[in-house]
């Protein structure tokens, strides 16, 4: 066993800024066998992915198993993680990872997306204009804008009616980003009980929405998702369906307005802003780590082999900066090739919801900086706060100034 690497030893500096640490790891390899900070809810040892293409290859390999079933104990029989909340394609193997995506894509279209454009666009609108209300000319981007227009979409496109947002947003940051395991345990418990009412107001009233579908759905062989299965991908849609697209939104406007010059190119030619986007998910993109994997047998990763029985922890962020992938990988720079970066993922797992995301991301950058040509941090960069935990990457607020 190599030596362990203890990520809690960098302290609050690895939370706001992890690149340089990763960067570090990269040099001495791109496999390390690192001890999780105690934060994390499930603090133990497990092996960290930080090289580019050993993140690529452990994202499609079948032996790194989703399943938590398969996870070593005490994972796999803990009380702290509900049923349900396991009883969705992110954290299912084929063939039940195939069967759930199946049921779940057929509703989850391009087409679908395409057709949100205009209502992803007024919710923006309707956030700006009451965001520049505010008499100082400022605001937390956050609460403004980054949170409140995916879960508006979010909700829109499953059928949540009026859900109280700032308490499933609780529940929500607790359980991607925990800070204790019973405060997770709470969470899972409340989320729980509001999804299995709303799933059944579905049934009895069933409308036009995702959720509905779902609830309906079969596909030709008559196979229908169950109750926990429903349970557990409502969660799944809601959460990522959200969460990804709050801290691309906040991460990639603070590296634009960090870097005067590229905020200024990307102003003069609004053509840019898709690849934009793209360096945004590259350069701090929202998910930083991937969640869990487990060895189901010995699995060689970039010359090491870690044993079977491990959990695996792929770098997502890390890959990103690799620079045997990307030229100046700490450089932000909106007209770089951005191809291949793994922001979304990779291998069957790739993010379902990527389009939605990357539409939201555009419509909101390129309305936000139309209607405030002035906007700048009102905030020192150090001053910050970020969400805890190895998995979202995004800070907790984002002061700006348009005046």
């Amino acid at each position: 066993m190599p030596d362990i690497i203890d990520l809690g030893a960098y302290g609050p500096d690895f939370v706001a800024d992890p690149h340089p640490y990763y960067a570090k790891l990269r040099a001495q390899g791109p496999v390390h066998r690192v001890r999780l900070p105690e934060s994390e809810s499930w603090a133990q040892d497990v092996w960290l992915v930080v090289g580019y293409e050993e993140v690529r290859a452990a994202l499609a390999d079948h032996r790194l198993a989703k399943d938590w079933t398969r996870a070593p104990a005490p994972l796999n029989d803990s009380e702290a993680l509900a049923e349900w909340q396991l009883m969705n394609m992110l954290d299912a193997d084929p063939p039940q990872h195939t069967r759930l995506r199946k049921l779940v894509a057929r509703e989850f279209t391009t087409r679908r997306v395409e057709a949100l454009r205009p209502r992803v666009q007024q919710i923006t609108d309707e956030l700006l204009d009451a965001m520049l209300a505010a008499p100082d000319g400022r605001a937390d981007l956050v609460e403004a804008l980054a949170f409140p227009l995916p879960m508006t979409v979010i909700c829109e496109l499953l059928g949540v009616p009026d859900i109280e947002r700032e308490t499933f947003r609780a529940w929500s940051n607790e359980l991607v980003s925990p800070t204790g395991q019973e405060a997770t345990m709470t969470a899972a418990r409340d989320m729980a009980a509001y999804l299995d009412g709303l799933i059944e107001a579905k049934r009895r009233s069933p409308g036009e929405d995702l959720l509905s579908a779902l609830v309906r759905t079969s596909d030709e062989d008559g196979d229908r998702l169950s109750q926990q299965e429903l349970l557990g991908m409502a969660f799944l849609l809601l959460v990522a369906g959200h969460e990804t697209t709050v801290n691309l939104i906040a991460n990639g406007v603070r590296a634009l307005l960090r870097h005067p010059a590229q905020l200024a190119a990307l102003r003069a030619d609004p053509a840019l802003l898709d690849n934009a986007v793209e360096e945004m998910l590259r350069y701090d993109g929202p998910v930083e780590n991937a969640t869990w994997r487990f060895t189901t047998e010995p699995v060689e990763i970039g010359g090491t082999v870690v044993p079977a029985g491990e959990v695996v922890l792929v770098g997502l962020a890390a890959a990103g900066r690799d620079q045997e992938r990307f030229a100046a990988p700490d450089t932000f720079d909106i007209t770089r090739e951005t191809r291949g970066h793994v922001a979304f993922g990779h291998g069957i797992h790739f993010c379902l919801g990527a389009p939605l995301a990357r539409t939201e991301g555009r419509i909101a950058v390129r309305t936000l900086l139309d209607r405030c040509p002035d906007l700048a941090l009102d905030a020192d960069a150090e001053a910050l706060t970020w969400r805890p935990g190895l998995t979202i990457r995004g800070p907790q607020q984002l002061p700006v100034r348009w005046r």
